[in-house]
């Protein structure tokens, strides 16, 4: 009879915590997990640190296992779905077009933040024995990296930009063959709902790994690893936190007539899943519902989200690489002009698609010190803090991938303003309802008629 209870109290448990808002669980893994990690510091518990150490890198591999099905038939959906959308190429261009505008503005903000506050001075760092890193971010390995010469090696060693190249060719090309090609495309879009679904499992684990993640890092770094790099971090977060909360609502604002505390209210979820996963691509799932659930048409957000998932990187590409460069032409005592900074302004704005969405922006910043002849070894002194400044680089990242659908669908007229004013629904159902671009003048009329 002892045993009845028992049975009774472990669903009721599991059902009270299926139903705390996915937000406070996430933030109980933060708090948790910065406890556990200064415990396992402080302490020497080296079982301990290990265990987070695991319990991170299990949702990190998680979470990129399923890159490669999720960019291609992402962005081979989207693409032949453009097919389908009024003034497709319209869209797509003042996509890009924002996208751009938004990146110049980001890195503005990087630059000015690094040459007011000058983050490589003073911190005595030594450069003695730094080496190069063999992978090398150069135009040239840019440029030919775009085209893949094995299919098999561009998903075996998960390489984003030939992955988004092939798939954009593959959504051309099933455009171009129209009902021939309907085969691949069904296929195509079964594989990105499996995919999609069983992200959506890993993503139900976030408060785990964000527990991990975050303290392996206290555990493993402790906070005497910012002293040296206290300036360049606090320019990072200054720099990512002006364009997430400033510069976006402004956009919104004054470029789509939006209230900035709708969009919050409603991208959040994204946001702090990128915080702590530090993969936009592993967001993805999450950063598409919101910008539908703001309500951008299905369409157009099925578009528009993959590709900035791969292009669209104001914190990694744009304010990262701005403060990093001069962070580390300081520490090698080396002048940077003006020619200098608009190269970096230069790179920001068209490479940004070498990040690739993926964790880290290390290809980035040596793409940016190759450009301006800086000592690629400097990337070494970086190394370390890189994990902690990516939370902040790739929350910024998603925001700014929400942001610009938002804008391009308010000005082209298609937003779904009431829903935008009023996100609402379970984030984490299956089947949440899809806002639809709205029928044209000329075609209501032809239906009444």
């Amino acid at each position: 009879m002892s045993t009845a209870p028992e049975a009774t109290s472990s669903p009721s448990m599991l059902t009270r915590i299926r139903k705390t808002p996915f937000w406070v669980q996430i933030v109980a893994g933060l708090v948790l997990g910065v406890g556990l990690g200064y415990l396992a510091r402080a302490a020497d518990v080296s079982w301990l640190a290990t265990t987070l150490e695991t319990i991170g890198k299990i949702f990190v591999q998680l979470l990129k296992l399923a890159v490669p099905p999720l960019v291609f038939t992402a962005i081979v959906v989207s693409v032949a779905n453009l097919r389908n959308v009024t003034n497709a190429a319209r869209l797509a261009t003042r996509t890009l077009l924002w996208f751009m505008i938004t990146s110049l503005i980001a890195v503005g903000i990087g630059l000015g933040l690094g040459l007011l506050t000058n983050p490589g001075q003073g911190t005595n760092l030594k450069t003695e024995g730094l080496k190069a890193l063999d992978s090398k971010g150069t135009w040239i390995d840019f440029l030919t990296g775009i085209f893949p010469t094995n299919i098999v090696d561009a998903f075996v060693k998960v390489n984003v930009l030939q992955i988004v190249f092939m798939a954009v060719v593959v959504g051309a090309a099933i455009i171009k063959l129209g009902t021939k090609a309907e085969p691949v495309l069904k296929l195509s879009e079964t594989v990105l709902e499996l995919t999609q679904t069983a992200l959506w499992w890993v993503i139900r684990l976030s408060p785990l790994g964000t527990l991990g993640l975050i303290g392996k890092s206290v555990a493993k770094y402790g906070w005497d690893l910012l002293k040296p790099f206290a300036t360049l971090t606090l320019d990072i977060y200054v720099g990512c936190a002006l364009v997430l909360f400033v510069v976006y609502s402004l956009v919104l604002r004054f470029a789509a007539g939006l209230n900035p505390l709708h969009f919050f209210k409603g991208a959040w979820p994204a946001i702090q899943l990128a915080f702590v996963s530090r993969s936009s691509v592993g967001t993805l799932p999450v950063t598409r519902r919101v910008t539908e659930r703001l309500g951008v048409p299905s369409e157009y957000a099925s578009f528009s989200v993959p590709f900035g998932a791969t292009t669209k990187m104001d914190g990694c590409a744009a304010i990262y690489p701005a403060v990093a460069a001069i962070f580390v032409a300081q520490v090698y005592n080396i002048e940077l002009g003006i020619k200098d900074y608009i190269l970096i302004a230069f790179v920001s704005v068209v490479g940004s698609a070498a990040t690739a969405g993926l964790t880290g922006a290390i290809v980035m910043l040596t793409l940016t010190l190759s450009t301006l002849g800086l000592p690629l070894e400097g990337v070494g002194l970086l190394l370390a803090i890189d994990p902690i400044l990516d939370m902040m680089r790739t929350a910024t990242n998603v925001a700014g991938q929400v942001v610009v659908p938002i804008v391009v669908a308010a000005r082209e007229r298609i937003l779904d303003v009431a829903a935008y004013n009023n996100p609402s629904g379970d984030l984490y159902e299956e089947d949440a309802p899809k806002a639809v671009i709205p029928a044209r003048a000329d075609a209501k009329a032809a239906a009444a008629a």
